[in-house]
């Protein structure tokens, strides 16, 4: 029986709006723990981490004592989840979580060919100190999981292992800031943006994802921000962009990935109870991460 371990994080700070700390739980009475055992998995709950409530912040980078203590955290206990042979699934929280266990992740499984990223979010979260506009931290970690800053916010182990940009894949953004977009496209990464969504379907574009991120690799490695889906199918959340992927396309990616049998890690994020109704984003996103361990509709 494959085993798995679910790891909360009431983390908010890197976010401009409160309230994402909740998502956790949110998640978790979406039914989740039930789904995943109805798939056969032993469900571990490993509880949550919680935010000292003190720190300081740095120039352009609001609460990074607090958002780098939580991810050290993180770091260490998705460290223990893979050594253990566990499948470690992060339930955020706002996404400056990404790099704690991207971080780990990465480490993991650096001597058997490193891991690839999908990132799908309508943000490129590919920000650092120096491009961003808010300061906020949710905006940067898959910039500092690739070694392109901030330096710290991923750096943990006795050596950082950076995850090449050659193998990581941003999928659904539709509201990138301007020196954001010009960093990715320095850093190489592969961008699936809503317009390319549009022409050439998910179907295709989850397929060249795979491809990018898996070939070569030894796993990948799923990032999910839930404001990637569009408002009216998930309005619990900080961040809303209109225009986003519908459910079904958010389905079809996440079912592609399962079939693929190349997901070793993932995280859920940015769910705001505060602002959902009756639970619908914490709903959809459970189903999401049972779709993504192989729930399938026939």
């Amino acid at each position: 029986m494959k085993e798995l371990d679910l790891i909360g994080v009431q983390m908010d700070l890197g976010a401009s709006k409160r309230g994402v700390a909740m998502g956790p739980m949110a998640i978790r009475y979406g039914g989740l723990r039930e789904g995943l055992e109805a798939l056969g998995f032993a469900v571990h709950d490993r509880g949550d981490i919680v935010p000292p409530e003190e720190g300081e912040s740095r120039p352009n980078l609001r609460y990074y004592d607090q958002v780098v203590e939580v991810n050290g955290r993180l770091y260490r206990a998705v460290r223990d989840s893979l050594e253990r042979g566990h499948f470690p699934v992060c339930l955020g929280g706002d996404h400056s979580i990404a790099a704690g266990s991207i971080a780990a992740a990465a480490e993991h499984y650096a001597e058997k060919g490193g891991i690839g990223v999908i990132w799908i979010d309508a943000h490129g979260d590919w920000n650092n100190e120096h491009s961003t506009h808010t300061g906020n931290m949710h905006g940067m970690p898959f910039s500092a999981v690739c070694g392109h800053g901030p330096d710290g916010m991923a750096a943990f182990g006795e050596r950082p292992v950076w995850v090449d940009p050659r193998h990581c894949v941003q999928i659904g953004g539709r509201d990138i800031d301007d020196l954001e977009r010009i960093r990715m496209k320095e850093a190489g990464i592969t961008v699936f943006p809503i317009n390319v969504i549009d022409r050439l379907g998910m179907g295709e574009v989850i397929h060249r994802a795979l491809e990018v991120a898996g070939n070569g690799t030894a796993g990948i490695h799923l990032s999910f921000d839930v404001d990637a889906i569009t408002p009216e199918a998930a309005p619990g959340t900080g961040t809303i962009v209109h225009s986003g992927l519908t459910a079904r396309e958010a389905f079809l990616a996440v079912e592609t990935l399962a079939e693929s049998g190349k997901l070793v890690s993932m995280d859920m994020v940015e769910v705001n109870p505060i602002l959902d109704e009756r639970n619908k984003t914490g709903i959809l996103a459970s189903e999401l991460i049972q779709s993504a361990l192989g729930k399938v509709v026939y």
